[in-house]
């Protein structure tokens, strides 16, 4: 894992992870989360829904997220305050997600870091977009 203090940061540092979803990932955060909506597990019930086949949930790209924080920028130590996030394209099994992370704002004085967060797929779409606020390591 990488990372940077508050004091390293500046505007426009970016970091990415990236993770291809599988069918295992979709069950896995339905039994943490207890979500186990149709148009997640289902195959049958999903095929009826707008997208005719089974999507992830929206907030497993939003962990996406989360590890692009905690693990590249700003890192280690990073604690999340808060998360802005519209979804904008659903997100299928098999599906490759690159959540990046983009500093906006530095309030050096509070330690608050507010970043840029967009999940796109392998096309390049945009799947989900918003703004994170995180408090960023001191040392």
């Amino acid at each position: 894992m990488t990372g940077k203090t508050i004091n390293e940061l500046n505007i426009g540092d970016s970091a990415f992870v990236e993770k291809t979803v599988s069918e295992s990932d979709i069950y896995l955060y339905a039994g943490i989360t207890m979500d186990i909506n149709p148009a997640h597990i289902n195959e049958a019930e999903a095929s009826k829904s707008r997208f005719g086949k089974r999507v992830a949930h929206g907030m497993l790209s939003a962990g996406f997220i989360s590890a692009a924080l905690g693990t590249r920028l700003p890192g280690p130590g990073t604690i999340y305050l808060g998360q802005e996030i519209k979804f904008t394209a659903p997100v299928f099994i098999g599906d490759t997600i690159r959540a990046t992370v983009t500093v906006q704002e530095l309030t050096l004085e509070k330690n608050i870091v507010r970043l840029k967060t967009v999940c796109t797929n392998q096309d390049g779409k945009t799947v989900a977009d918003g703004v994170a606020t995180v408090m960023a390591p001191k040392v």
